[in-house]
């Protein structure tokens, strides 16, 4: 192997649906040996056969797609009123240093801490979920944002402003195309994390969604539909992952990313 050296298509599939071969081996043979207890890890095959119940007795089906919005919901709302105040906070120094300080001190901020606040103000309903997602997205996305905007090549600024841009010409021609690869990589990454939130938030205080369904296993130590759920997340993550990437390369093809 070569630092960096790419790797064809082929090859790179092969690769990542091998981890999971490995995988999936490692755990059946863990639970079907009977080196674990089935109470504490449920075998594949009993993760599959209490997943098939859940979607056809006991309408899981409703439950992904609650969650699903409320992800999307949140995440939206979050990257429609982040990316341009990051853009702003990236391209003029003032604003950034007038929010910056704040940005900065509120990332750090758990969203999960606002839970019982958000159930005080909002109760337990659609609207504190989605502000769990919005809490722990939000912030992350304005400082990463305004951090790519901010990280342009300034020979590409000055030749701007030498062949006679304007300012605000120079944040249209030139900071916005720069920086749209990675601003759509930003967002990638933090719908990840909005994920996390929203299953935090459905732990506490909901009647529906995957989280919910989690909590409810938990108190019947069903570990096969624990199991399930988080694999259905994990499987969604990777299908909105993948179609982000194919959206970012073709939204932006003069991008290598």
């Amino acid at each position: 192997m070569t630092p960096l050296a790419p790797i064809s298509r082929r090859r790179r599939t092969v690769l990542g649906l091998s981890f999971f071969a490995v995988f999936f081996a490692a755990w059946s043979a863990a639970t079907f040996g009977g080196f674990v207890p089935r109470t504490f890890l449920a075998d594949p095959a009993t993760m599959l056969k209490e997943g098939w119940l859940l979607f056809t007795q006991y309408g899981f089906a409703n439950d992904v797609a609650i969650t699903i919005w409320r992800v999307v919901g949140g995440f939206l709302l979050a990257a429609v009123l982040a990316v341009p105040l990051g853009i702003a906070m990236g391209a003029y120094k003032p604003v950034e240093a007038f929010f910056e300080p704040f940005v900065s001190f509120a990332r750090y901020l758990p969203a999960s801490a606002f839970i019982p606040l958000l159930i005080l103000w909002a109760g337990i309903g659609e609207t504190q979920k989605l502000m769990v997602i919005f809490i722990g997205s939000f912030f992350q996305i304005v400082l990463m944002v305004a951090v790519t905007v901010g990280a342009t090549r300034r020979d590409l600024v000055e030749a701007a402003y030498t062949l006679g841009a304007s300012a605000s010409g120079v944040v249209r021609r030139v900071l916005l195309p720069s920086s749209a690869p990675s601003i759509a990589e930003t967002l990638r990454l933090v719908l990840g994390w909005a994920w996390t939130y929203v299953i935090v938030a459905e732990l506490i205080g909901a009647s529906s969604g995957i989280g919910h369904m989690i909590t409810d296993s938990q108190a019947l130590l069903n570990t096969g539909q624990i199991i399930f759920g988080i694999i259905v997340i994990g499987v969604i993550g990777l299908l909105s992952d993948l179609l982000f990437k194919w959206g970012n390369h073709r939204l932006f093809p003069w991008s290598i990313a």
